[in-house]
């Protein structure tokens, strides 16, 4: 599809292209569309990941 940055819109749950909402409402900047869908999931994954670890250290 385009080349460049996406995004994943956090107001409108809807990966976007360059052109989209503002920054603040937005993670990314991903280097494909794929990528940016999959932002929710990686970020909940990394949570996970270090609530675990935290854990471990207790």
């Amino acid at each position: 599809m385009s080349e460049g940055q996406w995004w994943f819109c956090l107001k409108h749950m809807r990966v976007e292209p360059d052109q989209g909402c503002p920054n603040k409402d937005r993670m990314g900047p991903y280097t494909s569309e794929q990528e940016a869908a999959g932002a929710l999931q990686r970020a909940a994954d990394r949570n996970k990941a270090w609530d675990e670890a935290e854990n471990d250290d207790d």
